[in-house]
């Protein structure tokens, strides 16, 4: 089922024509903004293979509906959730298999409106839920902390950082609290086709323990329309460049499919 969802995004990536040229790059200029004033809906499909001493493989589809709110004419709420809905094998222990939700993070911005060539931020609060529903899927703790983004859009360029920490306010008392940090700083190119490149890092953080994980991921995308859906697609490598033996995979691909809804 894991390697299914690469190869439909693959063959939709292939098969479909670009859609016109101003609408693809306006769209995909406002994609890689994380707080741009634009509905839609990633569906963000990972695959990691050769995971710990076992050699497991994990397969996690982000669900991160991203949905703006125009507060006053100069600032929009930007609202954020990611479900991470988790299928795993030899992971957690030799022959395992742990599949279900793990646990949800929502994220606020509250983002001024920017004007071309102005830089772009946002600020606000970060809920991680436990809503896990596999013992090996979930932290079993609420937690809160902040988070923050800015950026800048130059010609085809945008480039930026993104970052949040979460301290765990309750929860179960059997699981080790959390203090965790997540840096996700990028950077991409869009060309006037609505095709792009992007680099980006997932750094995590915990701090209790001192342990790091830290990926690179180089994607190509483009944007396309299926009938009147406009989407865009994207795929590329993932690199594993530094975590704990037991929970860093030897190689990974990411397949983005995100539904979007101008205004």
């Amino acid at each position: 089922m894991k390697i299914n969802y690469i190869l439909i995004v693959i063959f939709i990536f292939i098969s479909v024509k670009l859609y016109a040229q101003e609408d693809a790059e306006s769209l995909a200029k406002k994609l890689s903004n994380p707080v741009s004033a634009l509905i839609s809906v990633p569906l963000q499909n990972n695959l990691d293979q050769g995971i710990g001493i076992h050699k497991g493989s994990r397969y996690t589809l982000n669900i991160q509906p991203v949905i703006p709110f125009t507060l006053t004419k100069k600032i929009n709420l930007i609202t954020r959730i990611i479900v991470p809905v988790v299928s795993q094998y030899n992971v957690s222990s030799a022959s395992s298999s742990d599949s279900g939700i793990s646990d949800i993070v929502a994220s606020a911005f509250l983002s001024p409106v920017s004007g071309p060539g102005k830089i772009i931020w946002g600020v606000g609060p970060v809920l991680m839920a436990p809503t896990g529903s596999n013992e090996f899927l979930t932290a079993k703790k609420l937690g809160l902390g902040p988070t923050a983004v800015i950026l800048n859009q130059s010609g085809g360029w945008t480039y930026g950082a993104l970052i949040n920490q979460i301290w765990s306010i309750a929860g179960s008392s059997s699981r080790p609290d959390i203090s965790q940090m997540y840096l996700n700083p990028f950077i991409s190119h869009n060309w006037k086709s609505g095709a792009g490149i992007t680099a980006n890092v997932d750094w995590t953080q915990n701090w209790e323990n001192n342990t790091g994980n830290v990926s690179l991921t180089t994607m190509f995308s483009g944007v396309t329309s299926f009938g009147k859906q406009k989407v865009s697609l994207g795929i590329g490598p993932r690199f594993n460049l530094y975590a704990p033996d037991a929970v860093k995979s030897k190689f990974g691909i990411r397949a983005t499919l995100v539904l979007v809804f101008p205004k």
